[in-house]
C-alpha cells in the first residue's frame, strides 16, 4: 500500500552506504555534545552557560557557579558519560562473543560480580578506595569466565545462558548483602550502590576507572572486524585461522574491564548494555566496526539524558538514575525475550 513505511525499509535506507553511516555517527556526536551541555547546566539549580564560562575564566572559587560546576556537575557529567559508553560497548562485545542477543552486563550477572568484588575490596582495604576499579574488574571477569565455562560444558542455548547468568548474579548479590551485614557503615553506601547513581561523586574517585575505560574503549574500537568474524560461527572463524577460544576470552576480558570500571563508581546500573546495542543494531545493522563507536556515543548520551531527567522529574527531590534506567529497560527486555521465544518455537 502506498505511503506505508516499514522499519525494514528504514533500516535498508540508513545502512545503504558508508556515507549515511557517517552522518548517523555525526548526529550521535552532536547529540552527545548537547547532552553534556545540558547536564552541566541543568539540575536542582540552573546555571547558565554564560555563568559557567565566566566562573571558569575568572577562577572565582568562592562563587556558587564555580562550586556547582567543578564539584557537582562536572564530575557527575563525566561519570554518566563514561559509564554509559563503557556499559554499552561492553554489551556489544558480550552479545557478539556469546552469540546471544539477550546478553548484557547486568542480565548475565556481570554487574553483580563487579559490584560484589568492589564492596569486598572496600571492606578489606577501607583506606585504599583507589583499588575499587581493580576489584570490580576481577569480579566482572570471574563472572564472565564462569558463564563461558558453563556454556562450554553444558552446550547451553540462548535462554539457558540467561538463566545461568541470573543464578550467578543472584549468588554475587547475596555476597553483597553478606558484606553489608558485616559492615553496617559500608551498608549505607551499599544501598545507593545497588540502585546505581552519580550523586555526590568526586573526580578523585573517578580518575582510576576513567583511565581503564579509555584504554578498554580504544582496544574495543579496534576489535570490530574480529567480532564480525566471530559472528560467522566458530567453525567458520577457525577455518579463517582464528583461535576462537583465546580470542573470545580476550574480548570478554575487555568487556569485563568496561563493565567493572563503570560499576566501580556508578553502581549497579541496569539495562544500558542490553538496550543501547539493540537500538544501534536496529538502526545501523550488525557490522561491529560501525556498531561499536555508535553504541559508545549513544550509550554516553542515553545515560546523560536519563541522569538529567532523574534530577528534574521530581525536583527538588532527586531520583537515583538506576531506578529510571530499570523502569525503561525492564519492559524492553521482556518484549525482546517474548519475541525471541516466539522465534524459537
Amino acid at each position: 500500500m502506498r505511503g506505508k513505511w516499514k522499519p525494514e525499509a528504514l533500516q535498508r535506507w540508513i545502512t545503504s552506504g558508508q556515507k549515511s553511516r557517517k552522518w548517523i555517527l555525526l548526529v550521535l556526536s552532536i547529540g552527545l555534545v548537547l547532552a553534556i551541555g545540558i547536564s552541566l547546566c541543568v539540575g536542582s539549580t540552573f546555571v547558565s552557560p554564560v555563568k559557567i564560562v565566566a566562573a571558569v575564566r575568572n577562577g572565582d572559587g568562592q562563587s556558587s557557579a564555580y562550586r556547582i560546576f567543578f564539584y557537582i556537575r562536572l564530575p557527575r557529567t563525566i561519570a554518566a558519560a563514561f559509564s554509559g559508553a563503557a556499559l554499552a560497548v561492553s554489551g556489544v562485545i558480550i552479545q557478539a562473543a556469546l552469540h546471544n542477543a539477550l546478553a548484557g552486563p547486568n542480565i548475565i550477572g556481570v554487574n553483580s560480580g563487579a559490584g560484589f568484588f568492589t564492596l569486598l575490596t572496600l571492606y578489606l582495604f577501607p583506606t585504599m578506595p583507589q583499588l575499587a576499579p581493580v576489584g570490580a574488574f576481577f569480579g566482572a571477569l570471574i563472572c564472565v569466565l564462569l558463564i563461558f565455562f558453563l556454556c562450554a560444558v553444558t552446550g547451553a542455548g540462548r535462554l539457558t545462558v540467561i538463566l545461568e547468568g541470573v543464578a550467578i548474579g543472584s549468588l554475587f548479590s547475596a555476597g553483597v548483602d553478606f558484606i553489608s551485614v558485616l559492615d553496617p557503615d559500608l551498608a549505607v553506601n551499599a544501598s545507593a550502590f545497588m540502585i546505581g547513581g552519580f550523586s555526590g561523586i568526586a573526580l578523585s574517585r573517578l580518575l582510576p576507572a576513567i583511565w581503564l575505560i579509555l584504554i578498554a574503549l580504544a582496544v574495543s574500537m579496534l576489535s570490530g572486524s574480529v567480532l564480525n568474524v566471530l559472528l560467522l560461527g566458530d567453525e567458520s572463524a577457525k577455518s579463517l585461522g582464528m583461535h576462537v577460544g583465546a580470542v573470545r576470552i580476550g574480548l570478554l576480558a575487555i568487556a569485563a574491564v568496561l563493565a567493572g570500571s563503570a560499576v566501580s563508581f556508578g553502581g549497579l546500573l541496569g539495562f544500558v548494555g542490553l538496550l543501547v546495542p539493540h537500538i544501534t543494531r536496529r538502526i545501523l545493522g550488525s557490522d561491529n566496526r560501525i556498531l561499536l563507536p555508535a553504541a559508545c556515543l549513544l550509550g554516553a548520551g542515553f545515560v546523560l539524558v536519563c541522569d538529567v531527567l532523574s534530577r528534574v522529574l521530581f525536583a527538588p527531590f532527586e531520583l537515583p538514575v538506576g531506578i529510571l534506567l530499570s523502569a525503561v529497560g525492564a519492559p524492553f527486555f521482556l518484549v525482546l525475550l517474548l519475541r525471541m521465544r516466539r522465534g524459537s518455537d
